[in-house]
Parts: C-alpha cells; sequence; structure tokens
C-alpha cells in the first residue's frame, strides 16, 4: 500500500498515526510470534490489560463497585475479553462473563486465559439469548476481531445484538479492536454489527473504522517493536510517548 492509499489517523497532539490492513496486521502476528516476539500470549495480555483499564476510564467515577458484563466469541479477541475481565475482577469490580466456548472445552489462548481468571472473583456463564444485558455498567464486545470474512454465524449474532441492546438501554459498549460484525478493511458490515460507544483498537488503527462505525476511538500500545511493522511494509514515527493507549481522530475531522 502506498502513502497516497494509506489513511491517516492522528493524536490529539497531532501525531500522524497510519491505518493498516488486515493482511498487514496478520503479517505483523506472524512475524512477532515466529521470529522476533512478542508472543501472541503476551500480545493478549497486554491488550487484555489495556482493556480493562479503557473500561475503567468508560465508566469514570463509578468504577468502584461497578458491574461489567464481557461478551466474548471463541478467537483472539475472545481470549482478550477474558483476559480483560481477570484484570477488572482484580480491581474489585462485578464481573460475568459471557461465553460461547465453556471453559472446560476452550483451548489455546482461549484456554490459557480462562485457566487464568479460574483463580479470579469471576463469574462465567454459557450464552443465553434470555439474558438481560442491561442490569451491567459497561459492556465489553470481544465477540469477533478484524478478520471477519462473511456474515457473523448464529451464536455470534445473538452476542452482537445483546451488545446492541446495551447501547439502546445507555450501557456504554467498548469493542476491542474493532466492533464486532464489521468487515476491518471496507468498514462494511455483511450482517449484524456492533456499534460501540468506543473502540479500542489495537497497535494501530485499521482502514475500516468510521466514526460512525466505531465511536470514540483509541489505540493501544501492544509492545511491538516499529521494525517488526516495518517488515510488513508499514512505516511510522512513535505516537505513544509516555501513555500506554491514546485517543485518535478520523481522517478529515
Amino acid at each position: 500500500m502506498t502513502t497516497t492509499q494509506r489513511l491517516l489517523f492522528a493524536t490529539l497532539a497531532g501525531a500522524r498515526v497510519p491505518s493498516v490492513t488486515v493482511a498487514e496486521m496478520r503479517e505483523v502476528d506472524r512475524v512477532a510470534t515466529e521470529a522476533t516476539g512478542p508472543s501472541l500470549l503476551q500480545m493478549i495480555e497486554i491488550a487484555g490489560q489495556q482493556t480493562a483499564l479503557a473500561a475503567i476510564d468508560l465508566l469514570g467515577d463509578r468504577w468502584s463497585g461497578a458491574r461489567a458484563l464481557v461478551l466474548c466469541g471463541s478467537g483472539r479477541n475472545g481470549a482478550t475479553g477474558v483476559v480483560a475481565a481477570r484484570h477488572l475482577a482484580n480491581r474489585g469490580i462485578t464481573v460475568e462473563v459471557i461465553t460461547i466456548v465453556p471453559p472446560q472445552r476452550a483451548d489455546g489462548a482461549l484456554g490459557e486465559a480462562f485457566l487464568a481468571l479460574a483463580e479470579a472473583p469471576a463469574r462465567v456463564t454459557r450464552w443465553d439469548e434470555a439474558f438481560d444485558v442491561t442490569a451491567a455498567d459497561v459492556v465489553i464486545d470481544a465477540i469477533l476481531g478484524c478478520r471477519l470474512v462473511g456474515e457473523p454465524q448464529p451464536v455470534q449474532r445473538g452476542l452482537i445484538l445483546a451488545a446492541r441492546a446495551a447501547v439502546e438501554a445507555g450501557v456504554p459498549v467498548l469493542s476491542i479492536d474493532v466492533p464486532s460484525g464489521l468487515e476491518a478493511d471496507g468498514g462494511i458490515n455483511p450482517g449484524a454489527v456492533v456499534v460501540p460507544t468506543r473502540t479500542l483498537t489495537l497497535a494501530l488503527p485499521k482502514r475500516g473504522l468510521t466514526r460512525a462505525s466505531a465511536g470514540d476511538l483509541w489505540v493501544a500500545d501492544l509492545g511491538v517493536p516499529p521494525g517488526v511493522f516495518a517488515r510488513a511494509g508499514v512505516a511510522f514515527a512513535p505516537f505513544f510517548g509516555t501513555a500506554t493507549r491514546v485517543a485518535l481522530e478520523y481522517p478529515g475531522e
């Protein structure tokens, strides 16, 4: 992708932040996990902790004693949501995880995340369409990530509709990386899609994100070295400064 084709987001301080495609992020993941680090589990741990802190930001002064609901899919975003649940529970927030995959059947990164969560005071529940999401003070959308192809599956669609119900009830919703159901490159939604209050995109903003689809946009640092992005053809100057997540302005704003 040439410089003229690449969409540029910006921090509130004016630093330019390049967008990335799904293919570029897949290459970043490959180089990091196969050659340089950080490992997949390290990135998920960082992303989960940053998600928890972003959820606390949304709660503001109401965070102490708040109720958080985490809607988790079966992949990497689901694992990030489970890690976020642990960090929220560690801070005294009442946490419930609604999951597509029961902990005893989860493997890989999701299984590792559930294993650690078992030692935290959090409740884990299998998804049930009758579940009331409006009792939560904040909802985390950890259903689908940036690699969605086609329409969400029926059970994923059920969770997406639950997140939408939370938004309609005035409950703040935080999406991880991209809103679930949104195609990250083109910004289209082939089926049901979450329209969150805020999106915490990971490492760099995805090309298809817009204010209408993603709400307020923040980006979290996953600790991936600039050289790893350069191998994927993405070059940029450091922009996080002393922060680990920063607010972004959309292109053209």
